[in-house]
């Protein structure tokens, strides 16, 4: 057993670790079918790594930052897993659903995912550099989105962008881990940029 010192006590582990290896498979996966290099005629298939990663791995990670009184891990962590709930359920009615389905509904959900997420990305001005970078890959990737769905626009921009987010998230996830395991910065997250 590994014994971590830690200045201060809490009631459960650190679960930002966790949420971020979620995002960054669901956005690796994401990323893969926006860029082409997955078949796009079974996006089924998708659906368990967004539903399990994504979406559970996230709402898992939120619910424990509200228990650390976390506003921001739980706030970002639980908004990004229904996003991810959502996204599946849309491929889960596209995919297995009678007739053609017109879905430019999802682009009007991601603008307002986007709303939030620019709020986040502020806020996370005052957590570390690392949070902040992967918002910002986040944001770029949910605006190259919005047109592909109103307008038929390539994806492929956003999948670039789900790619950066994903090697972000498992960077900054493995961080999180090792310096916790560790009780001392191994792989640097970077000051704030931000202190009030």
């Amino acid at each position: 057993m590994v014994e971590i010192k830690n200045t201060q006590t809490y009631s459960v582990a650190e679960p930002a670790a966790l949420g971020l290896f979620g995002l960054a498979v669901a956005a690796l996966i994401l990323g893969a079918a926006d860029l082409g290099l997955t078949e796009t005629a079974n996006k089924s298939l998708m659906i368990p790594w967004i539903l399990f990663f994504g979406a559970t791995s996230q709402i898992v990670a939120g619910i424990m930052e509200f228990k650390r009184k976390n506003i921001f891990g739980a706030t970002v962590f639980t908004t990004y897993a229904m996003t991810m709930y959502a996204i599946a359920g849309t491929l889960i009615i596209a995919v297995f659903g009678p007739g053609n389905h017109e879905i430019s509904h999802y682009a009007y959900g991601l603008i307002a995912i986007l709303a939030f997420s620019i709020i986040a990305t502020f806020a996370s001005l005052m957590t570390n550099k690392a949070l902040f970078s992967i918002l910002i890959a986040v944001d770029l990737a949910v605006i190259a989105l919005i047109p592909h769905y109103l307008s038929g626009f390539s994806s492929e921009p956003a999948g670039v962008f789900l790619i950066i987010t994903s090697v972000l998230s498992f960077y900054t996830a493995a961080a999180i881990l090792i310096n916790t395991m560790a009780g001392k910065t191994v792989l640097p997250l970077g000051s704030p940029f931000w202190k009030p």
